[in-house]
């Protein structure tokens, strides 16, 4: 090559790089979903009304599951990631995914979530492959990252934050034995967790009343406490006395006194919560024999609650786990956009 073209082309290359080299590049954007798609990281990501759609969604898709005339996840995946063991969340998605058709996968410890991997990487691998993304976590920030970085929807299939699935079946089986929740009385006795915090969200967007019956310093989250109060469809009561809470109330509603992560605390709890226990006395103090109870299971029978309530004829507890499922496919046919039966 003669010199005065190998000149040319050396500036032509030094100009071609240096801008590369000279630009800072921008971070890659966060990640949309495709119109008529929707994560479901909180209740009150829907409003009243969809709401209302996913739980008439549930009624109508719960007979007619395993059917072969209904199978709107057919050729669709699901991951399924757990950092938090579960029973009835892993059962219920991946039994409900199957029996409409699709097909899911369980992602355990070992992928490493924000530890061994970047959440943000994970979620855009997961996407590429999947159709839908179902997480069960410790770190609500882990929620919320997954759905920015995810171009499929994500579910929140619970956080040390709330477990919204949970309450949209807790909805549909009040519902199921009650007629409606709406202008029904649902108190919550015990500590104020993330069950707490998703009855809250719900109470944002649809009319009823919640009574949380906690021991000082075990409350629930403030800001919703304060968002109900200002601007929510339903109400929210906090108070210190569980035979107060509980008078005329339509649902009483229990879970374990210490959750995953608080069990080295679990002797100091179980006397501090002690009068918290839902008995047949407390359920007697409704002054209804048709209150329901409520558990979201796991359950420790002789600390937050009795056999004799569980077994009771108010025990609605399996119906309730049951509906994880069917609250479940309908959320995820909602979130996909998914034709409806």
């Amino acid at each position: 090559m003669p010199f005065a073209s190998l000149a040319l082309f050396v500036a032509s290359w030094a100009a071609y790089r240096t801008p590369l080299h000279g630009l800072a590049r921008s971070p890659r954007p966060a990640a949309s979903l495709p119109q008529g798609q929707r994560h479901f990281l909180h209740v009150n990501d829907l409003t009243g009304a969809e709401v209302r759609e996913v739980l008439e969604l549930a009624k109508t898709i719960k007979p007619i599951l395993g059917t072969p005339d209904y199978t709107p996840f057919k050729q669709k995946t699901l991951s399924m990631v757990f950092t938090k063991p579960s029973t009835r969340t892993r059962v219920s998605f991946e039994s409900g995914f199957f029996r409409l058709g699709g097909h899911a996968l369980c992602l355990g410890e070992e992928i490493g979530i924000g530890k061994r991997e970047a959440t943000k990487d994970i979620a855009r691998v997961l996407a590429s492959m999947n159709d839908v993304v179902m997480a069960r976590l410790f770190a609500h920030s882990d929620i919320l990252e997954l759905a920015k970085y995810s171009d499929v929807p994500v579910i929140n299939g619970l956080t040390d934050f709330n477990h919204p699935c949970q309450i949209m079946a807790d909805a549909l089986t009040i519902e199921e034995v009650l007629g409606s929740i709406e202008g029904k009385k649902v108190v919550y006795v015990g500590d104020g967790n993330n069950i707490v915090n998703s009855w809250l969200e719900l109470a944002c967007v649809v009319p009823f009343d919640f009574v949380c019956a906690c021991p000082k310093g075990y409350e629930p989250d403030a800001g919703l406490l304060e968002k109900v109060a200002a601007t929510g469809a339903g109400t929210a009561v906090l108070v210190n006395d569980p035979f107060e809470a509980v008078a005329d109330a339509d649902v009483v509603y229990a879970d374990v006194w210490a959750s995953m992560g608080q069990k080295e605390e679990a002797e100091a709890r179980a006397k501090i919560f002690k009068p918290y226990q839902v008995n047949e006395k407390l359920m007697e103090a409704t002054g209804k024999a048709e209150t329901m109870f409520l558990h979201c299971l796991p359950a420790e029978r002789g600390k937050e609650t009795t056999d004799g309530v569980m077994e009771s004829s108010q025990s609605h507890v399996f119906r309730q786990s049951e509906n994880r499922m069917h609250a479940q496919n309908a959320l995820m046919v909602f979130c996909l956009g998914s034709p409806r039966p």
